[in-house]
């Protein structure tokens, strides 16, 4: 009796270590918790558009106007970020480039590393607390695109067909759990 208890146990244990294996497989893809210790650093620079390069004139043509657009970036918003799910830190500016575009600037970025991290535009409100983890998703967002790096100074190009007085906020969300990691205000300056 011993033998045939033995011989129909060892089937099912075969199937239990399979299916824990495979579960275990899947958790490690989905939460991909070694991002956690790993951080990705990106200092980029504020970029700047240059004109195309024309002789400039003598001086205004008479009865014209002597001012000229601004030369170079100008900060339209700003907000400091605070903590969500995980504890994040920085500064966003929302800049105007000379040729007209528009970028989201972080700046001094420091937040944890996680799955499928996207820089949203939001018109929600930033709410501190388990409160304002789940709102960005619920009213009118722009996803600029997949978060470069945890930590450090960063740009995202804002799509020419949005309206940028249309949205209030931004937030470091996890497209995977649909959470935010930490979001700013935009206050305009």
């Amino acid at each position: 009796m011993g033998r045939v208890r033995s011989a129909l146990s060892r089937p099912w244990t075969a199937v239990v270590l399979v299916g824990a294996a495979v579960a275990g497989a899947f958790g490690l893809y989905w939460f991909q918790p070694w991002k956690l210790w790993q951080d990705e650093t990106v200092r980029e620079a504020l970029p700047e558009v240059t004109a195309a390069a024309s002789t400039p004139p003598a001086g205004p043509a008479p009865g014209a106007s002597a001012t000229t657009p601004p030369a170079g970036p100008t900060t339209l918003a700003s907000g400091e970020l605070i903590s969500h799910e995980h504890p994040t830190s920085g500064t966003v500016r929302f800049v105007r480039l000379a040729d007209g575009s528009h970028v989201v600037r972080l700046e001094r970025l420091d937040t944890s590393n996680g799955p499928d991290l996207h820089v949203w535009l939001t018109d929600a409100p930033v709410k501190e607390g388990r409160a304002g983890w789940h709102v960005f998703d619920d009213g009118a967002y722009v996803s600029l695109g997949k978060l470069k790096g945890n930590k450090g100074s960063q740009n995202y190009a804002v799509p020419e067909d949005v309206d940028p007085s249309r949205f209030t906020s931004v937030s470091i969300w996890c497209d995977r759990f649909d959470v935010s990691f930490g979001a700013a205000e935009l206050a305009a300056v």
